[in-house]
């Protein structure tokens, strides 16, 4: 039986190609797909493993210090001096000194040199730890001809193995604000005068500059009438003799023009 697959591995990276039939969010998910196919004898040489939105994840083990990096320096050196000594160990007519001897060489080389590696870093990285590429979703692709049945056969296997990707919703878009009545006019003009909470005036007085202004009336709707301003109040008239300065003169109406050629003068008496 021969296993190589019906489609060999590309020479130079290229993106995937196929129909995606199920999304997992760990691979052990997708590989129990993938075994489940197998076992139901899909042709899994048409199915591709991609992990979408890739992640270096470096976890710390723990804390490194001289003993441990001496500790892990002479066994490593132990290990490769009893490998060497069980060598020459068959060359030495079976004499068990020299496994000892090449055991003990191999644990102090070992011992020294990871001691004088750390030494030389200068406590820049004291700690271990264990890196990884993580994948946030990992789907499911396979070849367009073979994707329906795939899909099929998972979304029937116990288990739930037929896990569509999960769509990220939209956000819903704000609800527009409602005008306040107290400010606005029902069609949404703003009320002229009105004074919110505050004191910050409403839209007020006319481009003109002249200073007149609008105060608020009752349901804060219409101008009332315009007040003058300072700059418009008639002079003060002096009172006269004895009379009161409460009391007003009445003008006195202009003569009637003598002019002949006049239209406007009024007819001569007779």
């Amino acid at each position: 039986m021969s296993m190589s697959r019906s489609n060999p591995l590309p020479r130079v990276p290229t993106p995937p190609q196929g129909d995606e039939v199920a999304a997992y969010d760990s691979y052990l998910e997708a590989q129990k797909a993938v075994d489940y196919l197998s076992d139901e004898k899909f042709p899994v040489q048409h199915v591709t493993i991609v992990g979408t939105d890739l992640r270096m994840v470096e976890r710390v083990t723990g804390r490194l210090t001289y003993g441990r990096v001496a500790l892990a320096g002479a066994l490593s050196g132990a290990w490769f001096g009893f490998f060497v000594g069980l060598l020459l160990m068959f060359f030495a007519a079976g004499e068990t000194s020299v496994l000892l001897v090449a055991l003990a060489l191999g644990a102090g080389f070992g011992l020294m040199f990871s001691v004088l590696s750390y030494a030389f870093t200068g406590g820049r990285r004291d700690f271990t730890s264990q890196s990884q590429i993580v994948a946030s979703t990992y789907a499911l692709l396979c070849a367009t001809e073979h994707a329906a049945e795939a899909r099929t056969m998972l979304q029937n296997a116990p288990g739930g193995l037929g896990k569509p990707r999960r769509r990220e919703r939209p956000a819903a878009p704000a609800a527009p604000s409602s005008p306040d009545p107290r400010w606005t006019m029902p069609d949404g003009a703003p009320r002229y005068g009105a004074m919110r909470p505050g004191g910050e005036p409403g839209p007020a007085a006319t481009p003109g500059g002249s200073g007149s202004s609008t105060s608020a009336v009752a349901g804060g709707e219409g101008p009332s009438q315009p007040q003058p301003g300072p700059d418009e109040l008639p002079p003060a008239v002096p009172p006269q003799g004895g009379e009161s300065p409460s009391s007003t003169s009445t003008p006195t109406a202009p003569p009637p023009s003598s002019d002949p050629d006049d239209p406007y003068a009024p007819p001569p008496e007779r």
